[in-house]
C-alpha cells in the first residue's frame, strides 16, 4: 500500500503541469485517462508484435467477430484488448514531439472498438489533448506518464483499483465533489463481502460453481473486483461473472477497462441512470451489493420512476412505494430486490445507506411502506451500524443492510442488529484522508462477521452489541387520538377585529358590514360557553338585516367570535355527536403485538377520559383500525444510559485547572 501512496503522489504532481492551463476541477478528466492509456500500454507491450503479425494474417473478408477473436487470442490470456496502432509509449517518446498529437490519436483511435469508444465517448479524450497540444504541455504530460511502470507484474489489479480511488478522492477534493459518489472504503467493501458469504460454505464449495455479482452504481468496480477475490479466496475454481451499471463517464471508463483486462466481459458493466433505465432488466443475480448516493435527491428522473410505480405496481421495481424526492437510496435498494433470484440458490444483497431509510417517514408515507414490504417479506436478515467517519466525504453514520430470500430457519421472522459503531470496531487514521478519520482493523471486521454468523443474541457483556428482534417489533399501528371542541363566544372589540380579517365578511360593502356590527351590538355582552346557545342569539340578531346571511358568512363571525375554553360545553354536529378539535388532535403509535383497544384504555383514557379514537383512520391495506407503519431506531435498541459525573469531582477538576492556568499567568507575567 506505501508503493501505490507513493505512485498516486508520483501521479498527482503530474498534474501540476497542468496549472494555469486547466481548471482544478478539469485535472482529472487528463490525468484519470491517461493513467488508463498508459496501463492498457503496459500490458498490451509484450504481445505488440504478435498483434500486428495476427493482423496482417486475417482472413479476407473476415467479420467483426472473428477479427477480435483472433486478435484477442493474440494478445493471449483474459485480456479483451488489442491495439492496432505502430506505436507504443516506448517508441512515441522516440519520435518527433511536434507530432505527438498526432500520433497519440493514431495510438488510441487505433484500439479494439470497445476500448475506442470509452476514450472517445466517455473520457472525451482526444478533446484533452487538443487543449494540451494547444497549451505547449502535452509532450511534458506524456513524458512523465512514460516513467510510471503500470505492467501487471509490478502493479496488480487490486493495486491499481486503490490508485484510481486515491486519485478520484484527490481531484474530488479539489473540486469540491462528491468523492463518496464513486467509491467506497476498501474496508467496508470487505466487510460487507464478508457478511454475505458468512455462512455460504456449502455453497461455494466444489467445482463447477459459477456466480453472478451485481452493483447498480458500480464506479471504478471496486465491490465487484473485491467481491471477486473474496470469492476465487474461498473457491480458487469458482467462475465470478461481474455484472454493474455507471453513471459516471470516467468512472464508467475506469471500470470497463479494468474488466477488459481482466477478462471479464466489458458489456456486462452498463452506462446510464440504473433507475431510469435499467441495463441488466432480464437478470437476476446471487450477490448484489452497492453504495448508493446518500441523500441526493431524483427530482430531475422522477417522471420515468413514478410512471413504472403507477403503471407497473409490483410487476415494476417501485411497486411498494417512493421515498421522498430528496433522498433515492430506497430506489436502488428495491431495484436490488427486483433482480433477486428465485431459485434455490436465491440472493444475497449487502447496501451500505445512512440512517434515512430506517425511520425517515410515518406510517403509510413512501418509506415506511417500503420497510414494510422488506420486513413482511421476510427480506431483511440484519443491519449493522458503522462507525463514523468512515467515507472519505462525509463523517455522518452510515448502516449495511443484509437482505436475502432465502434465509435459514433460524433466521426467519427475525431480524439481527448489530451495533458496531462503538471503540472497539474502529481505530484512528494516522492521517485523515477528506473526513475519513477512521478505518475498520481487520481483527474488528472478523468480529462483526462473527457475531453476525453466530447470529448472537446478546444481553450482557460484549456481545450485547447484537440484538434479535422479531419483525413485527419494528411495526406499529397509528391511530387517531380526538378531543372534543369547546369554544366560549363573546361579542367584544378584540374578536370584533377579528372579524375584520376574514374573507367572506371582506366581501361585504362597507354599508353591509357595518349593518352586520350594528346587528352584533345587540347581543348580550357576556360570555357564552354553549355554542347553541350562542348560536340561537346570532341567529335572531342577524334576522333583522334587510339582506341574505349565507353560511360562509355566518361561520366567519363564529369563527372570530370563539375560542377555545376547556371549561366551555361540546360542541356537537346536528347528530349530537362530539366535534373533534383539531387543535387536540393526537396520535398514538400502538405495538403491532397489542390490540389498540387494550393500548387506549390503558395509555391515554386514564389522562384524557374526554377522548375518543377516530375509526375512519384506517390504513390502506388491511381496512382495520389506524395506519400500519415500520420503523427500525438503533438509538432505542442500543442506548445505554451514562450518569453525569458526581459535582465533587468536577468541581476538583475545576480547581485543578484554575491553579494551571494561574501558574501559566505567573510564568508569562514573569
Amino acid at each position: 500500500m506505501s508503493d501505490i501512496k507513493s505512485l498516486s503522489g508520483f501521479v498527482w504532481s503530474i498534474a501540476e503541469i497542468l496549472r494555469g492551463d486547466f481548471k482544478q476541477s478539469e485535472y482529472g478528466k487528463v490525468i484519470l485517462p491517461f493513467v488508463v492509456l498508459r496501463r492498457l500500454d503496459c500490458i498490451l507491450q509484450d504481445s505488440k508484435q504478435a498483434v500486428l503479425d495476427a493482423e496482417k494474417s486475417l482472413p479476407e473478408g473476415a467479420d467483426e467477430a472473428t477479427r477480435d477473436m483472433i486478435l484477442f487470442g493474440a494478445v493471449g490470456g483474459n485480456v479483451k484488448v488489442y491495439n492496432l496502432s505502430r506505436f507504443t509509449f516506448g517508441s512515441l517518446k522516440g519520435q518527433d514531439p511536434g507530432q505527438l498529437h498526432q500520433n497519440l490519436v493514431d495510438y488510441i483511435t487505433k484500439f479494439s472498438p470497445n476500448v475506442r469508444d470509452i476514450f472517445l465517448d466517455k473520457f472525451l479524450f482526444t478533446d484533452q489533448l487538443k487543449r494540451l497540444k494547444d497549451g505547449g504541455i502535452l509532450w511534458n504530460v506524456f513524458e512523465r506518464f512514460c516513467e510510471i511502470d503500470l505492467h501487471p507484474d509490478s502493479i496488480s489489479n487490486i493495486e491499481m483499483g486503490y490508485l484510481f480511488e486515491e486519485l478520484i478522492r484527490r481531484f474530488s477534493e479539489m473540486s469540491n465533489e462528491t468523492a463518496g459518489e464513486h467509491f467506497t472504503p476498501r474496508e467496508v467493501i470487505r466487510l460487507i463481502v464478508d457478511l454475505l458469504i458468512a455462512n455460504d460454505d456449502a455453497k461455494l464449495t466444489g467445482r463447477g460453481i459459477i456466480r453472478q455479482v451485481y452493483d447498480p452504481a458500480c464506479g471504478t468496480g471496486g465491490m465487484l473486483a473485491l467481491t471477486e477475490e473474496a470469492l476465487k479466496g474461498f473457491n480458487p475454481s469458482i467462475r465470478v461473472e461481474l455484472f454493474g451499471q455507471e453513471l459516471n463517464p470516467e468512472s464508467f471508463g475506469i471500470c470497463k477497462s479494468d474488466m477488459l483486462v481482466t477478462g471479464h466481459d466489458p458489456e456486462q458493466i452498463a452506462f446510464g441512470n440504473t433507475l431510469t433505465t435499467d441495463a441488466h432488466a432480464s437478470k437476476k443475480f446471487h450477490y448484489m451489493l452497492s453504495n448508493p448516493p446518500y441523500g441526493v435527491d431524483w427530482k430531475k428522473y422522477q417522471d420515468p420512476i413514478k410512471a413504472e410505480a403507477e403503471n407497473m405496481g409490483m410487476e415494476g421495481r417501485f411497486g411498494a412505494g417512493t421515498p421522498r424526492i430528496s433522498d433515492g437510496q430506497l430506489l436502488f435498494l428495491q431495484h436490488m430486490i427486483s433482480k433477486m433470484r428465485d431459485d434455490e440458490d436465491g440472493s444475497r444483497i449487502g447496501i451500505v445507506m445512512n440512517g434515512s431509510p430506517l425511520f425517515t417517514g410515518g406510517a403509510q408515507s413512501g418509506e415506511s411502506e417500503i420497510r414494510r414490504w422488506m420486513l413482511e417479506n421476510d427480506w431483511v436478515e440484519a443491519i449493522v451500524a458503522l462507525p463514523t467517519d468512515l467515507f472519505y466525504n462525509t463523517g455522518i453514520q452510515t448502516y449495511v443492510w443484509l437482505l436475502t430470500n432465502r434465509k435459514p430457519a433460524s433466521r426467519r421472522g427475525k431480524v439481527q442488529l448489530i451495533d458496531a459503531s462503538g471503540e472497539r470496531f474502529w481505530k484512528s487514521m494516522r492521517k485523515s484522508l477528506g473526513s475519513k478519520r477512521r478505518e475498520i482493523p481487520d481483527e474488528a471486521r472478523a468480529e462483526i462477521v462473527r457475531l453476525y454468523a453466530d447470529f448472537l443474541n446478546g444481553e450482557s457483556g460484549q456481545d450485547n452489541v447484537s440484538k434479535i428482534f422479531d419483525t413485527t417489533d419494528f411495526g406499529y399501528r397509528e391511530i387517531r387520538v380526538e378531543r372534543p371542541l369547546r369554544l366560549n363566544f363573546h361579542v367584544s372589540e378584540e374578536r370584533l377585529a377579528r372579524l375584520h380579517d376574514e374573507k367572506a365578511f371582506q366581501k361585504l360593502n362597507n354599508d353591509e358590514q357595518q349593518a352586520v356590527l350594528d346587528a352584533l351590538a345587540a347581543i348580550p355582552d357576556r360570555l357564552f360557553t354553549n355554542r347553541a346557545a350562542f348560536t340561537d342569539e346570532l341567529t335572531d340578531a342577524l334576522a333583522a338585516l334587510d339582506f341574505k346571511i349565507g353560511a360562509p358568512l355566518k361561520k366567519a363571525i363564529l369563527s372570530a367570535l370563539s375560542e377555545c375554553d376547556e371549561d366551555a360545553d361540546i360542541c356537537t354536529d346536528g347528530k349530537g355527536k362530539p366535534e373533534p378539535d383539531t387543535n387536540l388532535r393526537d396520535h398514538e403509535l400502538v405495538p403491532l403485538g397489542e390490540d389498540w383497544r387494550e393500548y387506549v384504555k390503558r395509555e391515554v383514557l386514564p389522562f384524557v377520559p374526554d377522548a375518543w379514537i377516530d375509526k375512519s383512520y384506517t390504513d390502506a391495506r388491511d381496512k382495520q383500525v389506524g395506519r400500519i407503519g415500520y420503523e427500525i431506531n438503533f438509538n432505542r435498541y442500543f442506548y445505554q444510559y451514562v450518569p453525569p459525573r458526581p459535582l465533587e469531582e468536577i468541581d476538583a477538576e475545576l480547581k485543578t485547572l484554575e491553579a494551571e492556568i494561574a501558574g501559566l499567568l505567573k510564568e508569562v507575567a514573569a
